[in-house]
């Protein structure tokens, strides 16, 4: 299914409050972001100065709080016009004024109630056994507006408010409100279309959202206000941003204080609780798919609440009905729970609401709140037909008993009396401050116990007071209890709960004097947005010239990162912003040379970013730009005389840069030319030239298939070149270079000075035996099952063969025939199953065994067994009778080592000493 993204336009930081330079040249940062946001929302401590009236454009003006919608007239630099405002002291705040987005699913097409499994899984039929409808109570949606014709809508409709374009009613142009309506409260049992959680209510369409799914920040933040003030009793917001912004908060705060509950989807990217669903009065609604596990697409985070079902089937624009999937979909589910809870409980205020649904939430993973399913699965039939328990936390009144603190929320609790000890614990992501605010129902001061890392540390803090307090990464210990001793009765009180990051290693940071210095090589650097406007400035001295890349990757999409890159000595510099919220930025490979560079990160995800809970990664990749030691040799005359083994380095420098090398063959030789370090993005051909100037041999190293290339060849004696190429420059990396030469013995570059060469090298004369690879005996590899049998038919010349045959050794192998042979000659059998294992290595003993068939020796002497180590009760006599011959001998220690396997080189030598008849 097609996923409908929720989400925002967010504008840069620094791009609009940084203050011209003195010299009068345009700031850094008045070049970084040309993208400004249209609209501004500024807050005023008084009234609007007459000076920001003249350079201003009211777009809309809530005047009653002071607020207004602006943009700079025309002709007015956008910028300086930002930055000078965003700086007044006649300003409470200066925010941009945001694009959302609706939080929409995937629509696929059936139809009517027996479709609607969201309601079977919050158990719906059990909570209408209770209550089916809420017919006085107003709830708003604020989205996209909402079909006013829809025939199992238009009963429950009430009138609502278009704020795109108030002459005009709420009327839907997308589909998602309409969707949203539906599942609150398509009209139940009236034998049409679809049935809502709540059968009659009332429903106010509030369109705040255009027909693409956007709109603006200050239209979904006065969407809510006009709700509030015109009697709604729930707010239903399936839409949202990335960032915290003061506007949305005071919003939130203020429908908190009016007694109205606010009900928000998380979001559907897999990653943070959205706001206005992150704040702690709001319900945040995660979504659960058909067999009740968290969709991975559904947001999660410390702030959310519950989840409900994220697949519905409800009504459609122009009077249809589809399938939508989504938190947008999970969100109103539980709002309509909400109403039907107010229904049964007229008297509840929103924190009891919040708390009910909590409580009666069917726990999916671990015991009480997890990030990823907050509370667990709505359900409707516990939310009407259990009672608002004081304190669902009990018991916790032990260390052992402690129950889970989201760090960003608000919860209900209770202390029974003054002995009463409430314990909890909540897991910081970071070190960082975890902020408390006690709101008891009587001014009762609280003593709060941190237990974490360290020393458990005490606190007071007052009735209606606010807290922060420092906590260490990981898991902290909680315990609350009253300071008063002779308290009796019960004291009802709320926790609100948030989380603040810590400083990262690097701060303080924020100006280019303060830049931290990092070493000059590549490295990763975790760093954070901890405060209000944070910007983090890095210096890197480079001794040498090279290439550098940077890269800054989130994992938040409260974090969109800005890079820009200033050299000292130069004013060219370098800014990277090309993708959005929680997406990597990187800089294009960079020429630097010996010097300081400049770092500066920022997070522009909004022109006033605020703290994130997040982290992003500093990457820094620096690559040393490598001189040719070899140079010049372009030019055949200007070859480099390379000595035999020894290793020669360079690079290409440009486009015609060519690479020559020579070397002098004294005698017939076999030379190994190799060819290393070719990067990936590369490659190199290696043309090998006579004397005459004339190609011997073409050879190609590609960076693709492992950057290297070996040519092995039998050369007459005189002077070679070696001539280098590459299709592109690089010097990043250097390539490596080494010529060596072996004289040959018997054909074998490889068996010179070593024990067994005599013994080879009669054997190759006779044809008995040959070369693993060109030029190559490998006398130290071990020789298998096949070979010792090739071996032994040549050198005793055996022909008869063997009608036999063996699975693993078909008509093709190379060694059909000498088994055949070896087997009629009885010096090799198979194995029981059909098997001969011609690719296995033999041991010692199975050498002498194998010789000693060939020998037609069947171990008739007796007498103790000359080694110690041959338990073999198979092959003692044969050893016995071997050694007595004088075939076999064992090593200086007395032993035989019959178990290790035979090496080419002894297998070689035993023979020939058995066909040359020189046991003695």
């Amino acid at each position: 299914m097609q996923k409908l993204l929720i989400y925002v336009c967010l504008f840069a930081l620094l791009s609009v409050i940084a203050v011209p330079a003195a010299n009068g040249a345009e700031p850094h940062a008045q070049r970084g972001r040309a993208n400004l946001p249209d609209t501004w929302i500024v807050k005023w401590k008084e009234s609007v100065p007459e000076r920001f009236r003249a350079e201003s454009e009211i777009v809309r003006s809530y005047e009653d709080r002071l607020i207004t919608v602006v943009k700079p007239k025309k002709g007015r630099d956008p910028a300086a016009w930002a930055a000078y405002w965003g700086q007044s002291r006649e300003t409470v705040y200066m925010q941009p004024n945001q694009e959302v987005r609706i939080q929409a699913g995937v629509k696929p097409n059936d139809t009517y109630y027996s479709k609607q499994y969201h309601l079977q899984q919050i158990r719906a039929e059990e909570a209408w056994s209770e209550a089916t409808e809420n017919p006085q109570l107003i709830i708003a949606v604020v989205d996209t507006g909402v079909d006013l014709d829809h025939p199992d809508l238009t009963p429950n409709l009430v009138k609502g408010y278009n704020l795109i374009d108030p002459s005009e009613p709420p009327e839907d142009d997308n589909g998602h409100g309409t969707n949203v309506a539906g599942v609150i409260g398509a009209v139940g049992n009236n034998r049409l279309g679809v049935t809502g959680l709540l059968w009659r209510t009332k429903i106010m369409p509030i369109k705040a959202v255009e027909a693409n799914g956007r709109g603006e920040e200050d239209k979904l933040g006065e969407g809510i206000r006009y709700a509030v003030d015109h009697g709604a009793k729930i707010v239903v917001l399936s839409l949202g941003l990335n960032r915290y912004t003061p506007y949305l908060k005071e919003i939130a705060d203020y429908a908190e204080k009016k007694g109205v509950l606010l009900v928000a989807a998380s979001g559907n990217e897999g990653t943070d609780v959205k706001y206005p669903a992150a704040y702690p009065t709001v319900v945040a609604v995660g979504g659960v798919g058909l067999d009740n596990t968290a969709d991975y697409r559904s947001n999660r985070g410390p702030e959310l609440d519950i989840v409900a079902p994220w697949f519905v089937y409800t009504t459609a624009k122009d009077g249809g009905y589809e399938y939508n999937e989504g938190t947008s979909m999970a969100a109103p589910q539980v709002a309509g729970v909400a109403g039907l809870i107010w229904n049964k409980y007229p008297y509840m205020k929103p924190v009891e609401i919040r708390s009910l649904l909590r409580q009666t939430a069917e726990d999916l993973t671990s015991s009480g709140w997890d990030a990823a399913t907050g509370y667990g699965l709505l359900r409707a039939d516990l939310a009407l037909k259990e009672q608002l328990m004081a304190d669902p936390f009990e018991p916790n009144d032990t260390k052992l008993t402690a129950k889970p603190l989201p760090i960003t929320n608000a919860i209900s609790a209770q202390f029974a009396d003054s002995s009463d000890v409430d314990w909890f614990y909540f897991d910081a992501p970071y070190d960082g401050y975890i902020q408390l605010q006690y709101q008891p129902a009587i001014a009762e001061s609280v003593e709060l116990t941190f237990e974490g890392a360290g020393t458990p540390t005490a606190y007071e803090l007052k009735s209606g007071g606010v807290g922060k307090f420092p906590v260490r990464k990981g898991r902290t210990q909680l315990r609350l209890r009253l300071m008063n001793p002779t308290v009796k009765a019960a004291v009802p009180y709320t926790l609100t709960s948030s989380f603040e990051m810590g400083a990262d290693p690097f701060e303080n940071n924020d100006k280019k004097y303060q830049a931290f210095t990092l070493p000059g090589r590549s490295g990763v650097y975790t760093g954070s947005f901890h405060k209000v406007s944070d910007v983090d400035w890095f210096a890197i001295d480079f001794e040498e010239t090279g290439s550098l890349q940077v890269r800054v990757s989130t994992n938040t999409p409260r974090i969109d990162p800005e890079i820009l890159i200033e050299p000292q000595k130069a004013e060219k510099e370098l800014l990277v912003d090309q993708y959005g919220e929680g997406i990597e930025e990187s800089t294009p490979m960079i020429d630097v040379t010996p010097g300081r560079y400049y770092i500066r990160l920022r997070n522009v995800v909004s022109a006033m970013p605020y703290p994130v809970v997040g982290e992003y990664d500093l990457a820094i990749e620096f690559t040393p730009r490598f001189f040719d030691p070899n140079e010049p040799n372009n030019r055949a005359y200007q070859a480099v005389a390379v000595s035999d083994g020894t290793q020669y380095e360079g690079v290409f420098h440009n486009a015609q840069d060519e690479d020559w090398f020579s070397f002098r063959v004294p005698q017939s030789m076999v030379t190994d030319i190799r060819l290393d370090g070719v990067p990936y993005e590369a490659t190199v051909g290696m043309e090998l030239i006579n004397a005459s100037l004339k190609p011997v041999g073409h050879y190609v190293a590609a960076g693709t298939s492992g950057g290297s290339v070996r040519v092995r060849s039998q050369l007459e004696p005189g002077t070679y070149y070696i001539q280098l190429k590459s299709d592109r420059t690089f010097h990043h990396q250097k390539y490596t270079l080494k010529v060596e030469s072996y004289p040959l013995l018997s054909g074998f570059m490889d068996i010179g000075g070593h024990w067994a060469a005599p013994q080879i090298q009669e054997l190759t004369q006779k044809s008995v035996i040959n070369g693993k690879e060109a030029y190559l005996f490998l006398p130290q590899s071990k020789v298998t099952r096949a070979e010792a049998a090739a071996m032994i038919v040549r050198a005793f010349k055996f022909t008869k063969r063997s009608s036999e045959s063996f699975h693993d050794v078909g008509g093709d192998h190379w060694a059909y025939e000498v088994i055949q042979k070896a087997l009629q000659a009885g010096v090799v059998s198979g194995y029981p199953d059909g098997t001969f294992l011609p690719d296995q290595p033999i041991t010692r003993v199975e050498m002498t065994v194998m010789l000693a068939n060939a020998l037609n020796i069947r171990g008739k002497i007796r007498g103790p067994n000359p080694f110690a180590d041959v338990t073999e009760e198979w092959a003692i006599p044969i050893i016995k009778q071997m050694n007595a011959e004088g075939w076999i001998t064992g090593y200086g220690d007395g032993l035989f080592y019959p178990k290790n396997q035979a090496t080419r080189a002894e297998f070689a030598a035993l023979l020939y000493r058995v066909i040359s008849g020189n046991n003695r």
